[in-house]
């Protein structure tokens, strides 16, 4: 009966007393357990000890292996993801006209628009073709197009993007334009990005080095600094300005979501493990933590970010910037944009990383690309201003506004601007490399620019970071 006991010495039941069951088993089980977890925890630790150590002197004055320092994001996507146009400007030719107005969607703003603006009213004007400039970057952009595509449709009629997004996605979403351009007009290669077989999605604008170090010539003059010729001279050269009064740090770090990051390591991989290495990363045929791939970043890059040389990531447009400008930091790694946003760029000067004897080195040149959609309502005029972005016309106005390297053939180079004439010059003799994280695209480069702004903070988790990494590489 529910409820009812038998009492002890019950006539047929067993006088024995209950025992609960033993704790042997459970015992045995635990152990076992933490000897696999030890032997875990102790292959994990000799693998990460074997490891060369990452050095992790103050070299430029109170460096220290971990940092307390906030990461910069970006401010054109908000936290709730608003992936709006951060402004938009019309453009019309002086005159009536029945042309259909189109829509053109680029990332530059500010200063960096100002110098665009030429390009778009000279397009009006010559054509009658009018045209709404929407600010989108590249990160707002990976938000919305496949939304946009999805059903049809797409935020403009001409849209600048990575070359990467449009290799992926221009067979199904793009209009082919052989019939547009050619490779013939442009640089070897230029083109070679946004092909697939040998269609082509995209149009490829002016490009832009990312050749090394800008400095101040002022400040280096009243500073009796002198540009370094040897790695030895550079960390020399460091250790000098870390000691200048006033001085922050002797590198600023340009940040947004981790691209200008992404600049500064590839130059170091570029120069240090060489062209190969850098393509061979881009193309996967070598992984992140390869022991020759981690030493570059073990004895170059890490202990200069250790060592306190490097600042905090900081937004590369405004407070980096201003910062490095007013003298608090006297070096910035950026690429040849940034001689349109100073106020005097006959100031400017700039040297690549001293590379290594016997070492072919490279420098990576990065072109604007952008396509049409195939869901444009006004085809026609989009190919027109397609076709006079690439032309060595549309081309010619903007590089002489600075910061522009052109990618169309035939553009002067009287008409550079004095600086982007020396810019050219830091090119001869070295291999020229795609942008390794545009052309890798994908999951990839948001990773990778999470995971560089990670290791500024914290250059003691270099291995971790290369595991990382490599682990969003694609499959190749």
């Amino acid at each position: 009966m529910a409820g009812s006991s038998v009492g002890e010495g019950a006539p047929g039941e067993s006088t024995e007393r209950y025992r609960p069951p033993s704790g042997r088993s459970k015992l045995i089980i635990i152990v076992v357990a933490l000897l696999v977890v030890t032997n875990v925890v102790t292959g994990l630790t000799a693998f990460y000890l074997a490891q060369p150590p990452v050095a992790v002197t103050p070299l430029c004055g109170t460096g220290a292996s971990v940092r307390s320092a906030s990461v910069s994001t970006s401010g054109d996507i908000g936290a709730s993801g608003d992936a709006s146009p951060v402004f938009t400007v019309h453009f019309a030719p002086p005159y009536r006209t029945t042309q259909a107005t189109i829509t053109l969607i680029g990332p530059w703003a500010g200063s960096e628009f100002d110098h665009f603006k030429p390009v778009l009213e000279n397009f009006t004007t010559s054509t009658g073709i009018p045209v709404t400039y929407q600010q989108m970057r590249q990160e707002q952009l990976q938000q919305v197009l496949p939304a946009d595509f999805a059903t049809q449709t797409a935020p403009g009629d001409v849209i600048f993007m990575t070359s990467s997004f449009i290799k992926a996605n221009g067979p199904q979403h793009m209009i082919k334009v052989n019939a547009n351009i050619s490779d013939s007009d442009f640089l070897p290669g230029s083109l070679d990005p946004v092909k697939v077989g040998s269609d082509i999605y995209g149009g490829v604008y002016t490009g832009k080095v990312k050749p090394g170090f800008w400095y101040r010539k002022s400040f280096f003059q009243a500073h009796n600094l002198t540009v370094p010729t040897t790695y030895a001279e550079f960390k020399s050269l460091l250790v000098t300005i870390s000691k200048i009064k006033g001085i922050r740090t002797p590198i600023v770090s340009g940040d947004s979501v981790g691209w200008p990051l992404s600049d500064v390591t590839e130059h170091f991989i570029a120069t240090y493990g060489g062209a190969s290495m850098h393509r061979a990363l881009t193309n996967g045929t070598k992984r992140w933590t390869d022991t020759d791939v981690r030493a570059v970043f073990a004895d170059r890059l890490v202990p200069l970010l250790a060592g306190g040389c490097f600042s905090e990531p900081l937004e590369w447009n405004t407070v980096a910037l201003a910062n490095w400008w007013g003298g608090l930091h006297a070096l910035y790694f950026m690429g040849s944009w940034i001689t349109g946003l100073v106020d005097n760029a006959t100031d400017l000067g700039v040297f690549s990383l001293p590379p290594p004897t016997g070492t072919t080195t490279g420098i990576v040149f990065g072109g604007d690309y952008f396509f049409v959609p195939k869901y444009t309502t006004h085809q026609t005029e989009a190919l027109i201003l397609l076709k006079y972005l690439a032309s060595k016309d549309g081309q010619t106005i903007q590089v002489k506004q600075g910061g522009h390297i052109a990618t169309a053939l035939g553009v002067p180079l009287s008409d550079y601007p004095t600086v982007d004439r020396g810019v050219a010059q830091l090119m001869n003799g070295v291999v020229i490399l795609s942008d390794l994280d545009d052309t890798i695209g994908g999951t990839f480069q948001t990773n990778f620019w999470s995971q560089l702004q990670l290791l500024w903070v914290s250059p003691n988790q270099l291995d971790s970071v290369l595991a990382a990494i490599q682990a969003k590489m694609p499959a190749s």
